[in-house]
Parts: structure tokens; C-alpha cells; sequence
């Protein structure tokens, strides 16, 4: 989509024609501030959770309508281009109309623009940019209530432009502060979002390839999609190796905001059509079982902690039926996977842990229709502020059973117990860990202080149980099973308890 403006001389051309000067990060960063210093004196926004969707929305349809306008300069001359979006619906020609605002700019915001985006027409029979605008808007509201405040903010954000490369790559400067920033206001609600290095280190070891279809069920603002396309990217020799790389890349996400900002991620990747649905994972791919909608590479990091609808959970076989959406996405992913297929997920402990009734029929299938070859342990902190709870990441194939389970360690930070939002976890926390990994088949792996290997018949005889403590180190309370915990705990109690007793009897019988 950028591609024609990354030579010097077509990109000059392209900056006289559509007259706009280069963004520096400094001034971007100044503008942002600006628009949002405009949105708190607005009466009908209350707080980030406001904020950030209502400048999103915008930003995304003035990086549209810039990419629309780099679009008619690239057909210049040979009168087939058309626009997605209908002329009324342009930037240029309501957000940079002056005489637009006050009560009739927020009458048109809400009873023309949003409304036409929602419905707009499909080009034909397969999915296209008009599908996913209209998916992109059906979940975006207006909260704004002063014309003139917006018509303040729309001259703002007028002077960002996405109009070369250089634009481009500042712009993904404030978008990663956006998604920031959406991550701190989100995490009230109970949603976490995956740390870029942890996203980084399942790609590099999952490794996927052109031609391998890759997908998301819960893609979030889309991390991993676009670290797979920059991991895959350099290896595509040809035009058709990198369409068909875009086409390849899926995700899905259940959440308006959320996929508004992955669909706007991708598009500034140069993803022509954002390969990214909106609707709820879980009940699209029960949905659709045939061996055609399967996947060669799953990596996700699921939703955990909350529960699906009665009709969602239906959907499933009634032996791995379960209101915990982490075992369902885990069910859902083994459906979804070839034989020979990959996958990188993110668990919470309570998926190793858990060692009766469905969550031990699910380990069971697990382990034997897939080779769970790796466990990597999380330090404590990495979703730091969402949540405290130990995490872990399941790398598995599927169509062969496992015969032993390799587990490794991420050591806390040095000289700290663990990681924090204001020092977050780095790519080179995993070094250890890649040099010791193998390399593509896994060869030569060997035991350490981080490192240990357990055989499935062990982890069958637990019941499944895969929340196995290092044996190479001491005792460690971090990753241990809050039912372990508890009991050890009532037995420490009961302990005392009885020693209290003795006490007493003592005391009495010397009296």
C-alpha cells in the first residue's frame, strides 16, 4: 500500500502534489498531546476509555483518506480508480471544512457519517476493504457532545499525515504510545495485552513460513499478526510470496475497540485487506470444523479468568465443556490445527495445574494427539499491571503424541523478585532461552538449573498435572498450585494448632 512512495523521487513527487510536510516525532507527539488536552474539556468523554477509542476512530479515517488519496496519485492517468469511501464521507470533505461544526458537525458525525460507514456496500464476493471498514465501524460511536470542541480536534488531527514511508514510521511511533495507553486504560477491565518481547520470542520460535496460514483467535490489537508478517516479510522473494503472506495472516478479535486498532495496525503494515474478523473466536471456529478452514501455525494469547455464554459453551463436545475460556480457546486451537501444525500460546497456571474432570480430559488430548514439546515459565510481573498470576507458554505440534515434556525457567530480573509496569520484561530476558532451544528441530537440549525434562507416561501417572516444580533449584512458591498451597498451608495450621493444645493441656496440668 506505501510501497510506491518509498523511492526519494516519487515520494518528492507525491509531497509537491499533495502538499504536506514531513512529521517529526517531536511535532506528532505535540499534536497528540494537543487533541487530547481538547477531548478533556469535552462534557460527554470521561476518561482514556473514552478518550483513546474517539481518537482512534478519527486518526484511522484521516490515515484513510490519506491512503486513499496516495492510491489516486498511483492510478493517475488511467481513470479506473475508484474510492472505498463515498465522497461525503472523505476527510477532506467534512473534517477539513471549516464551516462544519458546532451542533450541525456533531449532527452529521452522528446521523450521516457513522451511519454510512456501518452499511457500506459490499464490491463483490469476497471479502474487501469496504467489509472491513463497515465491521470496523459497527461498534464506533461519537461520545464527543460539543461540535466545537471536535471541530478544534479535527483541525488538529489534520496536520498528521500518512503520506511516505518517513510518515509512516513516525506515525508508528504515536500508534505503539496509543497502544500503550490503551493497555493501562484497558487493564481495568480485565483484558491483557501481550508484551511486544514475549510476542516476539513465540514467533522466532515458532518460525512461521510463506505459504503457512497463521492466525489469532484472539488477536487483540494485533501483536502477534504483525510480528509475523515482519519476521516472515524478508524471506518473500516476490510480489506473490508477499500477497500471499498478507492473505495467509488471520485474526480474529470479539471486541470493537480493540480489533478498530488491529485493522489500523495492519493498514499501516502495508496489509492491503486486514485479514481480521470481528466476532467471537470461540463461536467461529466451533462453527467450522472442515480439514479446508484449518491453520498450519496458531499463536495466541487467549482471554483467561472469565466465562462464555451457555450457547457458546454448547457448542462444544460435552466432555470439554467448561465456562474457562482458556480451556475452551485450548479445545477450539486443537480443532483448529493441521496435522503437522504449530502452536504458540500464552496459559495462565491454573491450565498446567488443574488435574481432574474437563480440564484433565483436554491435558489428555493434548498430550496425545500432539507433541507438547516445550513449557516455558514465566517470571512473575510480565502482564504487570493486569494481573499477578503466574504465567506460562504451551509450544506444541500436532499429529504426533508426546513422549516428554521440556520444561524452562525465564529467571526473574537481577537483583529483583520480579518484573513491573515501570520495568517491564525485555527480549533479552530470553536469550538463555533461545541459545538452549535448539534451534528448528530442538537439538542437543540438556538439562541446567533452568532446564528439565519430564516423560508424558510421568505426567499421566499425575493425572496430567503440568504444573511440575524445578527439581534443579529450591523450592520455588511462584508456580506452585494454589490446592498444593492450601493444603500445605492447613497442615502448617493444624501443626501449630496441635502444639497450641499441648501447650495448654501443660499449662492447665501444672496448675
Amino acid at each position: 500500500m506505501f510501497q510506491a512512495f518509498i523511492d526519494s523521487e516519487e515520494e518528492h513527487v507525491a509531497r509537491q502534489k499533495a502538499k504536506t510536510p514531513p512529521t517529526t516525532q517531536q511535532r506528532l507527539a505535540a499534536m497528540i498531546k494537543r487533541a487530547r488536552d481538547i477531548m478533556r474539556t469535552d462534557p460527554g468523554l470521561n476518561g482514556d476509555l473514552d478518550r483513546i477509542p474517539q481518537l482512534a476512530w478519527l486518526l484511522f479515517l484521516k490515515a484513510f483518506d490519506d491512503l486513499e488519496e496516495q492510491r489516486a496519485i498511483e492510478y493517475e492517468g488511467d481513470g479506473d480508480y475508484e474510492p472505498i469511501l463515498p465522497e461525503k464521507c472523505r476527510w477532506k470533505a467534512w473534517a477539513d471544512d471549516p464551516r462544519l461544526t458546532g451542533d450541525k458537525l456533531i449532527e452529521f458525525v452522528n446521523e450521516t457519517l457513522l451511519p454510512t460507514l456501518r452499511e457500506l456496500p459490499a464490491r463483490s464476493e469476497e471479502r474487501g476493504l469496504p467489509d472491513v471498514l463497515r465491521d470496523v465501524f459497527s461498534g464506533v460511536e461519537n461520545k464527543m457532545r460539543s461540535g466545537y470542541q471536535l471541530r478544534e480536534l479535527l483541525n488538529t488531527l489534520a496536520q498528521v499525515h500518512f503520506t511516505s514511508a518517513d510518515d509512516i514510521h513516525t506515525m508508528a511511533y504515536l500508534y505503539e504510545s496509543i497502544l500503550r495507553e490503551v493497555r493501562d486504560a484497558a487493564g481495568d477491565s480485565g483484558e491483557f495485552y501481550t508484551p511486544r518481547p514475549v510476542i516476539r520470542f513465540i514467533v522466532q520460535q515458532i518460525d512461521p513460513k510463506v505459504g503457512e496460514t497463521v492466525l489469532d483467535p484472539a488477536c487483540g490489537t494485533g501483536g502477534f499478526l504483525v510480528e509475523t508478517l515482519e519476521h516472515v516479510r524478508p524471506t518473500a522473494k516476490s510480489v506473490h510470496d508477499r500477497n500471499r503472506l498478507e492473505l495467509a495472516v488471520r485474526g480474529i478479535e470479539k471486541k470493537s475497540q480493540p480489533y478498530l486498532l488491529a485493522v489500523m495496525n495492519l493498514l499501516l503494515h502495508e496489509v492491503e485487506v486486514p485479514g481480521v474478523t470481528l466476532g467471537n473466536a470461540l463461536s467461529l471456529l466451533q462453527g467450522d470444523k472442515s480439514p479446508s478452514s484449518q491453520v498450519d501455525v496458531v499463536m495466541t494469547n487467549p482471554p483467561f479468568g472469565g466465562e462464555e455464554s451457555k450457547e457458546v459453551i454448547s457448542a462444544f463436545p460435552e466432555k470439554y465443556r467448561t465456562k474457562e475460556t482458556a480451556w475452551l480457546f485450548l479445545t477450539a486451537v486443537l480443532d483448529k490445527l493441521k496435522p503437522g501444525g504449530r502452536c504458540g500460546m500464552v496459559v495462565p497456571n491454573g491450565v498446567l495445574f488443574a488435574d481432574d474432570g474437563t480440564p484433565r480430559r483436554i491435558k489428555e488430548r493434548l498430550l496425545t494427539e500432539c507433541d507438547l514439546h516445550t513449557i516455558v515459565r514465566l517470571p512473575d510481573g510480565v502482564f504487570a499491571p493486569y494481573t499477578d498470576i503466574p504465567t506460562n507458554l504451551l509450544f506444541f505440534e500436532k499429529g504426533r503424541p508426546t513422549s516428554e515434556v521440556w520444561f524452562y525457567e525465564i529467571p526473574p530480573p537481577e537483583g529483583r523478585k520480579k518484573y513491573t509496569k515501570m520495568r517491564p520484561i525485555a527480549f533479552e530476558a530470553f536469550a538463555d532461552c533461545i541459545a538452549w532451544w535448539g534451534g528448528p528441530k530442538r537439538e542437543g537440549r540438556v538439562e541446567n538449573d533452568r532446564a528439565w525434562k519430564v516423560p508424558a507416561a510421568e505426567i499421566a501417572e499425575r493425572g496430567y498435572n503440568l504444573d511440575l516444580r524445578n527439581p534443579n533449584v529450591p523450592d520455588d512458591l511462584a508456580h506452585r498450585s494454589p490446592e498444593e498451597l492450601i493444603k500445605e498451608l492447613i497442615a502448617t495450621e493444624e501443626e501449630i494448632l496441635s502444639l497450641l493444645h499441648d501447650l495448654q493441656n501443660g499449662l492447665e496440668a501444672g496448675q
